[in-house]
Order: structure tokens, then C-alpha cells, then sequence
């Protein structure tokens, strides 16, 4: 019997920004760069920060909701806590990034960019990442209701002991994408699952999806 191939893991880097200065702004704007700023508990609200650069920042408990973050990027910088019923974060990009319990309820991130990012724990209601390209990103303990990586290029991705309701792949381009422990309930997109590693128990309830795939009647 040949020798199951071994999935490439995602490559993450330890993210440790420090001698950080404490940010005590009132006022945001759009197109600012903080580099070395610890953000406690800052609620950004509505504000317009698209095209904003956090570099080697720490953002502890923020909230989030209704934040316009279009083109906004993350380098080397932690986010822990954050809230956002609506996350407004289009085609932003994040290297190099720890995000911890986020409970987002509506995140909107297509079109994002993603490398060498961990996200750990956490409640999502609605995830969109269409049309996003990830590299080495690894989802560990998360609850996920509804996963939507329908266009995007996905490369060392990683849903460790995390439960998700719909998890939907049509029309994207998956190698190394690692589900064996991770439970889910509905998979859109069965015929774009090549690059995907599954455990024998999560084949069998694939089945049913592939033999309708594939034209296979089982009598």
C-alpha cells in the first residue's frame, strides 16, 4: 500500500512586536501609518481608515463595527479581542499577523490579501474572502458559520479543531488546504475541492457529493 503524501503546513512566523508606544489619539484619519503602537480598548467606530498602514502594532480589544478598512494593511502586528458585528475590510492585507477571539459577525474581506497570518479562537458569523489569495494562514478552535472562499487562491491553509456551518469553494484554487480536524456541515463547490486533505470519516460523508459530482449512481 503506498505512502499517504504528507500536507505541506502552513509557515507562519511568531509575530512579537515590542517597545511599543500606548496610542492615545482621539481622532482617526484615512492614510496614516502607526509603526510601534499599542491600541487598548480603542473603539474606531465609523471612522475612515481605508488605506491605513498598522506596522508592528498591537490592537487589544478594539472595536471595529462599521470601520471602513478598504486597502487598510497589517504588518507584524497582533490584533487580540476584536469586535465588529460588520467588519468593512475589502481588499486590506495582513503578513505577518496574530488574530486572537475576534468575534465578527458580518466580515467582509474580499479581494484581501493574506500571508503567513493565525487566527486563533473566536465566533464569525459570515466570512467573505472571496476572490482573496491566502498563503500559510492557520484557523485553529474557531466557530464559523458560514466560510465563503468561492475564487480565491488558497496555498497552506490550515482549519484546525474548528466547527463550521456552510463551507463554500466554488470556483477557487486550493493546495495543502488541511480540514482533517475540523467539522462542517454543508461544502459548496465539490468540484473545486482538489488540494484538499480529508480524514477516511469526512470522505465518508463527502461521498454522497461526489458521486452526484461525477454522475456515479449508488444502487
Amino acid at each position: 500500500m503506498p505512502a499517504r503524501p504528507t500536507p505541506r503546513p502552513p509557515r507562519l512566523t511568531p509575530v512579537r512586536p515590542a517597545n511599543l508606544a500606548e496610542n492615545e489619539d482621539r481622532f482617526f484619519s484615512a492614510g496614516r501609518t502607526y509603526d510601534g503602537q499599542r491600541f487598548t480598548r480603542t473603539d474606531f467606530g465609523a471612522t475612515d481608515l481605508s488605506s491605513t498602514d498598522f506596522l508592528e502594532c498591537e490592537l487589544l480589544a478594539p472595536t471595529l463595527h462599521e470601520t471602513e478598512l478598504r486597502g487598510t494593511r497589517f504588518r507584524d502586528s497582533i490584533v487580540a479581542d476584536s469586535f465588529a458585528p460588520v467588519l468593512k475590510a475589502a481588499r486590506t492585507s495582513w503578513r505577518h499577523v496574530e488574530i486572537k477571539s475576534p468575534r465578527w459577525g458580518s466580515a467582509e474581506l474580499f479581494d484581501s490579501r493574506w500571508q503567513s497570518v493565525r487566527i486563533d479562537g473566536g465566533k464569525l458569523d459570515f466570512v467573505n474572502l472571496r476572490a482573496a489569495k491566502i498563503t500559510d494562514m492557520l484557523i485553529s478552535d474557531c466557530i464559523i458559520d458560514e466560510l465563503d472562499l468561492s475564487g480565491a487562491t488558497v496555498t497552506r491553509l490550515a482549519l484546525a479543531n474548528c466547527r463550521i456551518g456552510t463551507l463554500d469553494l466554488r470556483q477557487a484554487t486550493l493546495a495543502d488546504v488541511d480540514l482533517r480536524t475540523t467539522a462542517f456541515r454543508t461544502l459548496n463547490g465539490i468540484g473545486s475541492i482538489s488540494g484538499v486533505i480529508i480524514d477516511d470519516y469526512q470522505l465518508g460523508l463527502l461521498a454522497p457529493l461526489l458521486a452526484g459530482h461525477l454522475g456515479i449512481t449508488v444502487a
